[in-house]
């Protein structure tokens, strides 16, 4: 599988902004991208994922606030967030997965993780 390699987490203020990057070392076939979250004492979700050609999909919580976009040209997908809360602090990971005529099959590429904490 491809390997992927996250970057942008960090510390911020409840209110504040972050951009998170995922890129992978090599040009891909094309496959789905995916943002994803784990909390300690929760399970992991998803935050948001993108096809190929474009299209996404939010969580409730993140959709309005999160954005999730790729360049495939430069083998990156990001995630950037707004009005950040404490509730996003979570551990973010970046996913690959293959992709359907319409959705994403099972999400089973990922990377180590960026850790995200917002404080009140």
């Amino acid at each position: 599988q491809l390997p992927l390699m996250e970057s942008g987490g960090g510390s911020v203020q409840a209110g504040g902004s972050l951009t998170l990057s995922c890129k992978f070392a090599t040009t891909p076939n094309k496959y789905c991208l995916g943002w994803f979250r784990q909390a300690p004492g929760k399970v992991r979700e998803e935050v948001a994922r993108i096809r190929y050609e474009g299209q996404t999909s939010y969580q409730n919580q993140a959709k309005g606030r999160f954005s999730i976009s790729r360049d495939n040209q430069r083998n990156e997908v990001t995630l950037q967030m707004s009005n950040l809360n404490p509730e996003d602090t979570a551990m973010y990971y970046c996913a690959a997965a293959n992709q359907g005529t319409w959705g994403c099959r099972d999400f089973d590429t990922w990377g180590q993780g960026t850790q995200v904490t917002v404080s009140s």
